[in-house]
């Protein structure tokens, strides 16, 4: 049985794992490059472990720094969360030869799933429907596929995801330059510059499923989530369920998930991904051998804990329960809040964070690695925290988000608060009619400046005043300060 778990991994994600590890009387082993020194998931962890070095490449990239962090600290698994090494097979592997509990799939999953091109294959010789695609093994085959295939095409990484390594072509004379930058890229991203071509659908939908495993061939499907509020093929907003998807068609989709995992002997949590057509025809685009970034609104409609499943599994355990007993209720949706400025095409906003505040309130859960005083690396990922919020219905959960984007309130770095306040008030995502490239095809409306503060946030107006007031240096003196004007009061100004 598991006892101490080393998470490979830093920012919010891994302290979500720790909360469950301590629920189940584990203790957790936080690792942390000089950055992270005083993050929150270091201070919360039982135990933490430095890796020499500031950059991913030096930190929670280095295998060998990490098996070097489990061994002093005694651990007798690792967690890896999600990007980093989660679904590097070498990385599972490594932790097998050690001893180490690796808290995912097998290596040979993670190996087979984690080239999108071996997936295709495995996915064809289960009966899972795919989009059409081909070889690109050189620029020549390229242009053969993509004839076939018919424009436009996307051109796409073999290994790896979030965007990189991919470039949508609509013509012949595009595809030499894209081809040239997908690989190049590819090459940066993941070590491996091999690309293939699938056809581009249009204005498809972007639905994953999640399934469940354990080593004993049981799965489960937990139904879907709709990910296709995305910008440059990384999602920024995601809900279940599906807002226009018919549930005949969810279940066919969670059969064929199930039955893709089991072809290749899958267990841990992993998810499938499908675009789904206008006729309400889906595809396998790929799958993600590991916990996903917007789990939270898997486990809020469930009622599952998918790191305390993780934990089951790894333990050997059997899954306690078959699909029938799977029930999901209500609505949830997940808000990516990022240190990024929209307005300025969503360039980060690395520095420190002055003051911050939590929204809270019914049915809000909001996974965040950072606090009043947290620096933010321009070293990493911008991600400051997953905001969610569950409802029994669509309407409410959507009023629900936008109370809860009011009350949260950061100071001292750009955030994408407003964006996601204008996306939900969008008359088009409220009706559920959208797709993915909404999102990039009214990306000036969503983020340009509308009106004064009662549209942006009254709350977050009124208490960004009072954090600001309350940094103004002493030195004006307590006359001064006591002279000085209520911040509820300047706020009440600026709106008026």
């Amino acid at each position: 049985m598991l006892r101490r778990i080393l998470i490979a991994n830093r920012g919010e994600i891994a302290l979500r794992f720790a909360r469950t590890f301590r629920e189940m009387g584990l203790e957790s082993v936080a690792v942390y490059g000089e950055p992270d020194r005083t993050a929150p998931h270091v201070r919360y962890a039982d135990f933490a472990e430095a890796l020499p070095g500031s950059s991913a490449a030096e930190t929670y990239l280095n295998i060998d720094a990490i098996l070097c962090a489990a061994r002093r600290s005694s651990a007798d698994a690792v967690a890896p969360g999600y990007g980093f090494l989660s679904e590097n097979a070498e990385f599972a592997d490594a932790c097998q030869r050690h001893g180490l509990t690796f808290l995912g799939p097998s290596a040979s999953a993670i190996r087979t799933m984690g080239s999108k091109t071996e997936a295709r294959e495995a996915m064809r010789a289960a009966g899972v429907p795919l989009v059409p695609g081909g070889p690109a093994n050189d620029l020549a085959e390229a242009k053969a596929t993509a004839t076939q295939l018919g424009y436009p095409v996307f051109i796409k990484a073999r290994a790896g995801g979030g965007g990189k390594g991919m470039r949508r072509v609509a013509s012949e004379e595009q595809l030499a330059a894209a081809y040239s930058l997908a690989r190049s890229e590819a090459e940066n991203a993941f070590s491996d510059s091999n690309v293939y071509l699938e056809k581009a659908l249009i204005q498809p939908r972007h639905i994953e499923i999640q399934v469940l495993g354990d080593q004993h061939g049981n799965v489960v499907h937990l139904f879907e989530r709709d990910c296709s509020m995305q910008r440059r093929h990384q999602k920024v907003l995601e809900e279940t369920p599906s807002p226009r998807l018919p549930r005949d068609v969810v279940e066919r989709m969670g059969a064929i998930a199930v039955q893709g995992a089991r072809a290749v002997g899958y267990y841990s949590v992993g998810t499938f991904e499908f675009l789904v057509d206008a006729e309400d025809q889906f595809y396998f685009l790929e799958m993600n051998t590991r916990l996903q970034v917007e789990h939270p609104i898997t486990e809020l409609v469930t009622g599952l804990d998918l790191v305390r499943e993780m934990v089951r599994v790894a333990n050997g355990e059997t899954l306690g329960f078959d699909q029938s007993q799977v029930v999901a209720r209500g609505v949830a949706l997940e808000c990516r809040i990022y240190a990024e400025d929209p307005e300025r095409g969503f360039l980060p906003s690395p520095g420190r964070i002055q003051w911050l505040r939590e929204p809270s309130g019914p049915n809000v859960r909001h996974d965040s690695g950072v606090g009043s005083g947290s620096a933010i690396s321009e070293l990493f990922d911008p991600l400051l925290s997953k905001l969610c919020v569950w409802a029994p219905t669509r309407e409410l959960a959507l009023s629900r988000m936008l109370r809860a984007l009011d009350e949260y309130v950061v100071v001292g770095v750009q955030t994408n608060l407003k964006f996601h306040e204008q996306l939900l008030r969008d008359p088009r995502f409220q009706s559920g009619h959208y797709h993915t490239t909404f999102v990039e095809e009214h990306l000036d409306e969503l983020c340009r400046e509308k009106g004064t503060a009662p549209e942006l946030g009254r709350a977050r107006a009124a208490a960004a005043a009072a954090a600001l007031w309350l940094e103004e240096p002493r030195s004006k003196g307590p006359e001064a300060r006591s002279a000085a004007l209520s911040p509820w009061i300047l706020a009440h100004r600026r709106r008026l």
